[in-house]
């Protein structure tokens, strides 16, 4: 077994499966990873909820605002006045390129429609691979810096190595499975939230302390 097929196994005995990413539709699942940049899930679930009780979680509701009333409806997300620009840019991007519909954008070539996301003001890979992944079932895995942080303290690959060569290991080392992305980078995002913390780790309490 290598290393990061034993890392998810000892993740997911010690944690279970946890059901991410929380959303209803493809759509709330981009506008969350957009929404979700630079803050924590709560504030983000806060603005989701904000757009839903005006019915405006729509792409042509949420085109159709100006600026500042979007800006306003997205404000505990935080960083809402620059979060406000990214948003506007993807859905023009999504009228333009595909009317507005999340289904037709949905029918791209995966390697097609990461390059035009990665062209979308604000939209970096994390997050253009957490609109593929999880509003698409595309079987790319999301690198962030929970992943970073767990491999390089385990000796796995150095911190400071590119995003494409992390999620190159993962393509190589670990099955080519939507479920599995998924589960493994949500366990990854937990266990850094509870353990492998920047500051301050708490690795003895770790499940991952026995991992050479």
């Amino acid at each position: 077994m290598n290393t990061l097929q034993a890392i998810y196994k000892k993740l997911y005995g010690h944690f279970g499966p946890q059901h991410w990413w929380p959303g209803d539709t493809p759509f709330e699942v981009a506008v969350g990873a957009i929404l979700t940049q630079n803050t924590n899930w709560g504030n983000v679930e806060q603005a989701i909820r904000n757009l839903k009780s005006h019915n405006l979680l729509s792409p042509r509701g949420m085109h159709e605002l100006s600026m500042r009333q979007l800006a306003s409806l997205i404000r505990p997300a935080g960083y809402f006045n620059v979060k406000v620009r990214r948003l506007k840019a993807f859905l023009a991007f999504l009228m333009n390129d595909y009317r507005g519909k999340m289904d037709t954008m949905a029918r791209e070539e995966t390697a097609i429609l990461r390059t035009k996301l990665l062209r979308v003001h604000g939209i970096g890979p994390e997050t253009a691979d957490s609109i593929l992944l999880y509003a698409f079932g595309r079987p790319v895995f999301v690198i962030d810096a929970y992943t970073k942080r767990i491999l390089s303290r385990h000796g796995v690959m150095a911190e400071g190595k590119s995003y494409d060569e992390f999620q190159d290991l993962f393509h190589d080392f670990v099955d080519k499975d939507v479920s599995l992305y998924n589960e493994y980078h949500a366990l990854v995002v937990k266990a850094g939230k509870t353990y492998c913390r920047r500051t301050k780790p708490l690795c003895v309490r770790c499940p991952l302390n026995d991992i050479d």
